[in-house]
């Protein structure tokens, strides 16, 4: 079946579902052992359509329809990877992921360590995450730093379609569990993706945009936005430079800390609440390498500590461009 499926041969536009598609599709193609798991990602494609005709191209024992029950995913996903398979989970909302977590980190996250090594967990985890979409509850949240907390488990967000492209195949092929999570409210989103050559490793962050002034950091869709706020700062005669973390565990911290060396400030971006996160990790460790080129305290910009709230209100929640750069005026002001 491989042999005669199509996949991505030549640079192009993209939107980040798609490049997605298109990775899972090489994966498939070069492994007959990636096996794909979720609710409704066979005949529909998925709710999102990230696995649109891979059960078509690939067949249903390679692309499967699951029961509506996350824990029998991933225990599922657990036992084919004790047989050498290679699957990748669908959770279809990343508040869904819940049903699943006893399985993710007491299980999945353990194993090779319990085996002293011999038991590889090649499991992918993809979760669409994060709001901006106008969904009810249970439908857009950004859980990152349960997963990141746990030891045994490999983190990742990509920000861009070519990094989606890559850094999914990348994944697929780690001898560790990875939880990928998707920025769902940019699966339209379209960029370059060249499909001739990986621009960076799965755990490498990047610097997105250069700049003088403040660093800002973030990851997955914030990215964007991060993006947004530099273009209005250079318009006002600031620099910012933009960092796109990718990885969230493990992090890589040493481009970050040299643009802070650079810049002298820092401010942390994310969707998700404040309080014990990974925005307040980064902010230590930046802190604890990095004290005597910091000018000014490092501040966060995130979610507040509420429950994600209902669609009409996520206006309010989110973190924007405006609380980006007034985060970096408070910075500026030391």
């Amino acid at each position: 079946m491989s042999g005669t499926v199509t996949t991505l041969s030549e640079p192009g536009t993209l939107p980040i579902a798609r490049a997605i598609n298109e990775g899972l599709r090489a994966a498939m193609a070069a492994d007959d052992r990636v096996i794909l798991m979720g609710e409704d990602i066979g005949p529909l494609g998925g709710v999102f359509r990230v696995t649109d005709r891979l059960q078509a191209d690939f067949g249903s024992a390679r692309v499967l329809d699951t029961p509506l029950a996350e824990a029998g995913i991933i225990g599922s996903a657990i036992g084919l990877a004790m047989r050498g398979y290679r699957p990748v989970c669908e959770i279809q909302f990343d508040g869904f992921i819940f049903p699943g977590f006893n399985q993710i980190v007491t299980q999945l996250a353990k194993i090779t360590n319990r085996h002293d090594g011999a038991v590889p967990m090649p499991v992918v985890i993809r979760v669409p995450y994060g709001g901006h979409i106008g969904a009810v509850e249970h439908h857009q949240e950004s859980p990152e730093a349960y997963f990141a907390h746990t030891p045994g488990l490999r983190v990742v967000a990509p920000s861009t379609p070519n990094d989606a492209y890559w850094m999914i195949q990348q994944a697929i092929q780690s001898p560790d569990p990875v939880l990928f999570f998707e920025p769902k409210a940019k699966y339209w989103q379209k960029g370059e993706v060249d499909p001739t050559a990986p621009v960076a490793g799965l755990h490498q962050t990047r610097v997105a945009r250069t700049g003088t002034d403040c660093t800002v950091v973030g990851h997955g869709a914030m990215v964007t936005t991060l993006l947004q706020a530099a273009e209005v700062a250079q318009s006002e005669g600031t620099s910012l430079e933009v960092v796109d973390l990718r990885s969230l565990s493990p992090i890589d911290y040493a481009p970050l800390i040299a643009s802070v060396r650079k810049t002298g400030r820092l401010v942390v971006a994310q969707e998700a609440q404040g309080g014990v996160s990974l925005g307040s990790e980064v902010a230590a460790t930046v802190t604890e390498h990095a004290f005597t080129a910091l000018q000014a305290p490092v501040l966060r910009v995130s979610g507040y500590d509420v429950p994600f709230p209902p669609a009409h209100l996520e206006g309010l929640y989110l973190p924007d461009a405006d609380r980006v750069l007034e985060a970096v005026d408070r910075t500026l002001q030391y």
